[in-house]
This record gives C-alpha cells, sequence and structure tokens, in this order.
C-alpha cells in the first residue's frame, strides 16, 4: 500500500506494530498481525529511509532525504523535526532510554538529538566519509561502519577507528548479549567482531557473502544466527557457529536492471544474472548485473560482484573490489575502448584487442562516491555521480578537462550522449539537464518520482528518460520540449534502449518486462 519502492521496516518492541518507511515520502504504521494500516506519517519532502519506534513503543522517528530527523506520535502528528545534516540521512537509532536519537548520513556526519529539547546535542564528524549505518551497545557508545570499509566507535565524543573492509560498509548489527558485531560490505565479505567491555574491536571470523545476498539489510535471528537481505524471494540465513550460508528455497527475482539493443536483438539482464536475448535465455552469469555494454560486436555486462562479464561467453574478464554501475564505448586514435564506472568511484578503461580479450589501461579516481552513468562523443567522455557532481575526460589522453560540484539539487542517476557535442543527465531532482557549448540548460521533467535513466537516439535528437514510477516521459532535442508521456507499469522503468529497427526505444522495468516506447 505504498506508492513507491518500501526502503526499511521495524517492529515495536512488543512486537504488536510494525512501521515502513517508503519513498512515497511517508511512513506507514500497520498492526500486527493483521496489517491493518492503522497511521499514515506524512510531512516529508524527499524519499524515507527509515522509521524505528521508540523504546516505548508510543513514538516513531523517521529520517528521510530531505535531510530532516523527525519524530511523530501514534496518531500521525509530527511532534519534534530536527535539521543539521547537510547531505541525505540514511540511518536513524534511538538510545536505550528513549531520551537521543542518533542518526548518520552521507555528509559525513553522526550526529546525536535531545529529544525533549528539540536540539543537536553532538556533532561527530568522521572525516567527511559517507556512513550508511549505525548501531548502540548497552553502555551508549555509537558503533559506525563508514565507506571506507571502517567500524567507527565513538565513546563520550572520542572517536577510534577499526579498518574492517576493503570496500563500504553497508550494514552492521549488534547482538549485545554475546557483545558480537556484523559487518557486511560491499567486498563481499560478512565479518564478525568482539567488543570489550573497554570498547577495543576484535575479528572473530570472516566469510565470503553469497552472490544473491544484498549486503545493505540484515538482522541477528537468536544469538547464533544472522539474517540478510538478497536479491531473491525470500531473505538467507548464517549460522556463524557451523560458518554456514543457508540460502535453500531463494529464487532470483525476475526484474530488469538493464536493456539493450544489439546486432538486431533486445537483451535484458536483472537480479538473477541471467542474460536475455529477444525473450529467451542466452547467458547465466550467476550474480546480479545492473548494465549491459554493447560494444561493436561485443557485448558486456557488469554488476553487483564487481565482475565485469563477456555475455556470449559468459566468462568473467575483469574483477573490481566494488560493484560496477555502467559503461561506455569510445574511441581513441581510432581503437575501440570501454570505460566502466565503480560504486567506489573510479572509471575504469580497457582497450578492446583484435583477439576479442580486453586490456585494462588505466583506472581513475573520479568521484569519492558511486559513478551512475558514463556517456561519450568522439572528443569526451563525460560521467555523472552520485554526490550530485559531474565531470568531463577528454577521449584522447583519458586527462580531466572539467569538473562541477553539485551540478544536481540530489542524487544524479544517469546520463547520455545529446546532439553533435552535448551530453544530458538526469537525478533525483525530478530534471532533465542539458551540457552543451559549456552552459548548463535545466528542463523540469513531468516525473513524479525520481528518475532512474535516459536514452537518446541515435542521431541524439530525441530522449526518453524513465523513472521509478513507471513512467516514461520523451524529449525533443532541437526544440527543447517534452513531447510524450505514459505510465505502461505501476513498477519502476530501470533502463532505456533505441531499437533502430523498429525506430522506437524499449525500456526495462522492475517487474519484468520490456516495453516498446514511440517518440
Amino acid at each position: 500500500m505504498h506508492d513507491h519502492l518500501v526502503n526499511h521496516c521495524a517492529f515495536s518492541a512488543d512486537g504488536k506494530l510494525l512501521v515502513s518507511a517508503g519513498s512515497d515520502y511517508t511512513a506507514r504504521i500497520w498492526e500486527v498481525p493483521s496489517l491493518r494500516l492503522m497511521t499514515v506519517l506524512t510531512g516529508h519532502a524527499d524519499d524515507v529511509d527509515m522509521a524505528v519506534f521508540a523504546p516505548d513503543n508510543g513514538s516513531v522517528a523517521t529520517c528521510a532525504l530531505d535531510r530532516a530527523v523527525r519524530v511523530f506520535d501514534l496518531s500521525g502528528r509530527c511532534l519534534k523535526t530536527f535539521w543539521g545534516h547537510t547531505g541525505n540521512i540514511i540511518s536513524l537509532l534511538w538510545s536505550r532510554d528513549g531520551k537521543r536519537l542518533v542518526s548518520s548520513s552521507v555528509d559525513g556526519t553522526v550526529r546525536e538529538w535531545d529529544i525533549e529539547k528539540g536540539i543537536q546535542l553532538h556533532c561527530h564528524n568522521l572525516d567527511g566519509v559517507r556512513t550508511d549505518t549505525i548501531e548502540m551497545d548497552a553502555q551508549g557508545r555509537i558503533i559506525a561502519g563508514d565507506d571506507l570499509g571502517r567500524i567507527a566507535i565513538i565513546t563520550e565524543g572520542t572517536l577510534c577507528y577499526y579498518s574492517a573492509h576493503q570496500a563500504g560498509i553497508k550494514k552492521i548489527v549488534y547482538c549485545e548479549q554475546r557483545r558480537l558485531l556484523a559487518s557486511l560490505s560491499y567486498d563481499r565479505t560478512l565479518a564478525l567482531w568482539h567488543i570489550s567491555e573497554a570498547g577495543t574491536v576484535t575479528e572473530q571470523q570472516r566469510t565470503d557473502i553469497p552472490a544473491i545476498i544484498w549486503p545493505r539489510a540484515a538482522a541477528m535471528l537468536g544469538n547464533d544466527k544472522l539474517v540478510a537481505g538478497t536479491f531473491g524471494t525470500t531473505y538467507a540465513v548464517y549460522d556463524w557457529c557451523q560458518n554456514l550460508w543457508n540460502t535453500d528455497e531463494i529464487e532470483a527475482g525476475n526484474g530488469i536492471n538493464a536493456v539493450v539493443f544489439h546486432q538486431g536483438s533486445s537483451y535484458a539482464v536483472g537480479d538473477s544474472g541471467t542474460v536475455f536475448k529477444d525473450g529467451t535465455a542466452f547467458s547465466r552469469l550467476g550474480s546480479l548485473c545492473n548494465f549491459l555494454l554493447s560494444a561493436g560486436d561485443r557485448l558486456y555486462a557488469g554488476g553487483q560482484l564487481g565482475q565485469l562479464f563477456d555475455v556470449d561467453s559468459g566468462k568473467i574478464v575483469y574483477e573490481h573490489h566494488s560493484p560496477l554501475n555502467c559503461g561506455a564505448l569510445f574511441y581513441r586514435a581510432a581503437h575501440p575502448h570501454i570505460a566502466v564506472g565503480s560504486y567506489t568511484g573510479e572509471m575504469i578503461v580497457f582497450s578492446l584487442q583484435p583477439d576479442q580479450s580486453i586490456k585494462l589501461e588505466q583506472e581513475i579516481k573520479v568521484y569519492e562516491n558511486a559513478i551512475k552513468g558514463i556517456a561519450a562523443n568522439q572528443d569526451q567522455l563525460f560521467s555523472v555521480c552520485a554526490s550530485t557532481d559531474i565531470a568531463w575526460h577528454n577521449c584522447d589522453d583519458l586527462s580531466l578537462a572539467l569538473k562541477i560540484t553539485q551540478a544536481h539539487e540530489k542524487i544524479a542517476n544517469a546520463c547520455c550522449k545529446v546532439g553533435d557535442t552535448g551530453f544530458a543527465s538526469v537525478a533525483r531532482d525530478r530534471s532533465l539537464r542539458i551540457w552543451v557549448d559549456g552552459g548548463q540548460e535545466v528542463y523540469p521533467a513531468p516525473h513524479l518520482n525520481s528518475i532512474k535513466c535516459i536514452c537518446a537516439s541515435p542521431d541524439g535528437q530525441s530522449l526518453m528518460t524513465g523513472s521509478y514510477g513507471g513512467t516514461l516521459a520523451g524529449f525533443d532535442f532541437p526544440t527543447r520540449t517534452w513531447t510524450t508521456f505514459e505510465r505502461p507499469t505501476t513498477a519502476g522503468i530501470s533502463s532505456i534502449s533505441y531499437d533502430p529497427v523498429q525506430s522506437r526505444f524499449i525500456a526495462g522495468s522492475y517487474d519484468g518486462e520490456i516495453y516498446p516506447v514511440a517518440h
């Protein structure tokens, strides 16, 4: 009954209520076990990432991408609003006495808030590093996991860091009874740590995370197991006493993450890692893929495990330490190259060899956050970042030509080439931006939800954009006008490509369907 993605849910301490946080700008309280909707918590100006009950079950705190922490009573009345974060807030918890809230953000701070006084008590700066996940022990120490793979222990304002993972920590879970902390990272490992009375952190064991696990969601199950979210139909269970994952009975989802038209056929791939050609299973890559890249007669895919695949052979041709998000084909001195964007902000450049292999040419650290899109014309590579930054690199020597910070008001999601020399980008701020001749043009889009993807026709004159709300909007580049608008699905649009045979766009959706789109 949310109108958009559900990002998080939490039970009340007595198990009688459940609260869910959604990208429809609301949190909702449900009775358990009937799941009758009891209250809708409104007033947020952006996606609600997390909602949690107070220890006494009498109120709910939310954090949203509008950078505010709010406290509601169970009737839906907003009691307090806390401002101070300068980036999206993505994690939230109550102190055990219910007198404080703690929040973490992409702005690299962890902040404590006094509920009764309605003020900020403390701001802990984690070197400006994005911090996705926080916990608190019985002594009131704050435990945080950041995007450098560090565990931070905050004790009465003093920070102590422990190097824990080779990529960002996406979830930590704490078991007070065993003083055991679990950390899940994009380096595809789960580590268990003992936290002493003095607050020192000691590694107990480490295990690889199966490909189907989504390391941003986890919870303790009793005193000897952990459950983790997956890209499939249900959660997985990890028994740390036996060091054993149970992923039985988990079926891969059918959602499509990427679609591309390649050599006369449409290809699609999603969470299952199975590539479909014209609707028929073609290649089984074995793990979630985020993009497909047509490069002449070759087709590549990359995804959550940081692996780059040759789709035809199904072989891994490169492995990175963090997920791969996007890619583009470009030419240097008439030789074909591909540029691949990573979650940790690297643009990885390969040359395509005559023997069908690829050669790593350069790894360029462009951003501190994820590269969400790469596009190319004959002279430049253009990239957009989750931090809202954008950059141009020269194709001939891969040097940085220009970088603009905060180019969008919210997370940039995708980009494409337009015209002969321009580029276009879209973002969560629901705007289309055209970058041409050194200037910027902004066109508010008709989408009601965040714009996820964009594609241009081969001549660069027609654009198609897709949103998380399942809507598609066309844009005519020469006249700078929005031309078409439709909603073929209630699920989100994940990817758009152009079919030159039918002279139309095709749109992949999280419902597993591919929709033809006229322009």
